[in-house]
């Protein structure tokens, strides 16, 4: 069951960037919850983080497999990656792009984290039984 982080715990982004490969080919299901995490953050700035899959760790994806919405504010956000139609993919990593306007430095900060979690089979079952109920 995988259930690490793309971006780890309390970093301190300033600019332009992406987080570590991570492996993801010991997934025994091919849908992830990943939870962007925003701690602290300085007014007036935005956020983009988007997540980009490799077969080999060398070569990635040229489009994102998935990008939260831009972010000006703390909290949390979670997205599903489903990659069951993508069995090549081994590998993620997070990117992103930050902006600053306004007074003050010119320099945006932000403190955050990207947990990356399987999502068990079961409770897609669930969740699939749930909606095909309510239809």
């Amino acid at each position: 069951m995988v259930d690490t982080f793309l971006i780890p715990q309390n970093t301190v982004v300033t600019e332009k960037g992406e987080g570590a490969a991570t492996d993801i080919s010991a997934a025994a299901h091919r849908v992830f919850l990943i939870t962007l995490a925003i701690g602290q953050i300085v007014e007036q700035e935005s956020i983009d983080v988007s997540v980009f899959g490799s077969a080999d760790g060398n070569i990635w994806s040229p489009k994102a497999l998935v990008s939260f919405p831009q972010k000006f504010y703390r909290g949390e956000t979670p997205i599903l990656l489903d990659l069951t139609t993508e069995p090549a993919i081994k590998m993620l990593r997070a990117h992103w792009e930050v902006n600053r306007w306004g007074r003050g430095s010119e320099k945006p900060m932000f403190e955050i984290q990207a947990r990356l979690k399987e999502v068990p089979a079961e409770m897609l079952q669930q969740a699939g039984a749930e909606a095909k109920a309510r239809t």
